[in-house]
């Protein structure tokens, strides 16, 4: 995987945490660093820890489906694609409390890497460098959560939907580059 796919692929799997960021950003009102700063390790540390743990339980099968490897990593990456769309569609207004608690951040940043988990899973069949790659991800997303929260705070949850459509968008172009190379 080249350092643009790799750098396309972690901006596809922030959006989500981006989205709730800019959505912690509107619910927070006035912000500081240190809510920048704790948006981006919580988003950042899980899009890190999610693929690395995909990786490994990818690994205990890599070796039984290698010669279909592109046909789940194309899956993989179009389901969660299109998840990613579908909820860009959904005109539900989420209403993000202002917490930034411990327990808070901890479900937000699960719920939010979910798709990082396969992802793992995808980069265990391609045989993909992992440390590299999840610290890759962790410091693109705490970069995006971080600037989310602040964007959050200036402009509010318009864009939230067109980050989820972007991202679903982009992973769905990797996963048909995968199955077609």
């Amino acid at each position: 995987m080249s350092f643009i796919e790799l750098f396309v692929l972690a901006v596809g799997l922030s959006m989500d945490a981006f989205a709730v960021s800019v959505c912690k950003g509107l619910s927070l009102g006035k912000i500081r660093g240190k809510h920048m700063c704790l948006a981006g390790a919580w988003f950042g540390g899980f899009q890190a820890l999610m693929p690395l743990i995909g990786y490994f339980l990818g690994s205990f099968f890599a070796d039984m489906v290698a010669k279909y490897a592109h046909w789940v990593a194309f899956l993989l990456l179009a389901y969660i694609g299109a998840s990613m769309l579908k909820e860009s569609r959904e005109k539900d207004e989420e209403c993000v409390d202002p917490v930034m608690d411990a327990k808070t951040m901890f479900l937000l940043a699960v719920a939010t890497s979910i798709d990082a988990l396969a992802v793992g899973v995808t980069f265990a069949f391609l045989k993909v460098a992992i440390v590299p790659a999840v610290s890759f991800i962790g410091i693109v997303t705490f970069i995006c959560s971080a600037a989310g929260v602040k964007i959050g705070s200036l402009f509010g949850v318009k864009y939230k939907s067109k980050a989820e459509l972007c991202g679903g968008v982009i992973l769905i172009l990797i996963g048909l580059k995968i199955f077609f190379s």
